[in-house]
């Protein structure tokens, strides 16, 4: 599988005798068991829902919970060295129609993101790979960033974690993600997004209109509809 640096590293010393006894002592004596489980990873882009400018590549350790809900935490990168940026809960639809209005404003639509070919889970067969987007389909979101951390295409953003958290959403037109962005993980990671579109096209008799598909169309020009992407209020 293709290694994602992160854009930046924190300061800070690292080589203190504390530190090596801390995580010594961490290994053989503490257990992880909450951290168990967050084996699915996928990778996709995330906007912030009040400023869409600033975009940025999300890879996502999620855990199941059972059949309509995860739980996943971020990072700007997949190495030892990734920052945590952030995290994502994720609610199947049947989930989603229980909450009441007023919450449904912090949860962000996937089926671009699964139709579109965004989305990817590497290192999984395709079939495997198919499968897990098949349950994400007509799923929501509610994604906080606790970190600009930057971009690999673009240089580094915050050195520490400033400022207060940014409630991220879901691209859901083509042309919506900075190309750069995009092309650049794309490239480092050998994804072919037409043939990721091909390879999901089966999964299109499964979507519903979903809200909050047209809520960026004003911070972007015209973006092209993808089949199957349909707002639920406006019906495009």
């Amino acid at each position: 599988m293709n290694r994602r640096a992160s854009p930046l590293q924190p300061p800070g010393q690292s080589t203190s005798l504390w530190h090596q006894g801390l995580s010594l002592g961490s290994k053989a004596l503490q257990d992880n068991a909450p951290l168990k489980g967050f084996d699915a990873y996928v990778v996709g882009f995330h906007p912030a829902k009040d400023d869409p400018s600033m975009q940025m590549e999300a890879h996502h350790y999620c855990r199941q919970v059972n059949d309509d809900f995860l739980q996943c935490v971020l990072f700007d990168g997949n190495t030892s060295e990734a920052n945590l940026i952030g995290i994502e809960y994720i609610l199947s639809e049947r989930l989603y129609e229980t909450l009441p209005e007023d919450e449904r404003r912090y949860w962000h639509p996937h089926n671009y993101e699964v139709l579109g070919g965004s989305l990817i889970a590497p290192g999984l067969p395709e079939a495997a790979e198919r499968a897990l987007m098949a349950m994400l389909m007509n799923s929501y979101g509610k994604t906080w960033h606790t970190w600009h951390t930057g971009r690999l295409d673009a240089g580094p953003g915050d050195p520490l974690p400033l400022g207060e958290p940014m409630l991220m959403w879901s691209f859901n037109r083509d042309g919506q993600c900075d190309p750069a962005l995009e092309e650049h993980r794309n490239q480092a990671m050998g994804v072919d997004r037409a043939e990721k579109r091909r390879d999901r096209s089966a999964l299109l008799k499964r979507a519903h209109p979903q809200d909050g598909v047209a809520l960026l169309d004003d911070a972007f020009p015209a973006g092209e509809a993808v089949p199957g992407v349909v707002d639920r209020l406006t019906g495009r």
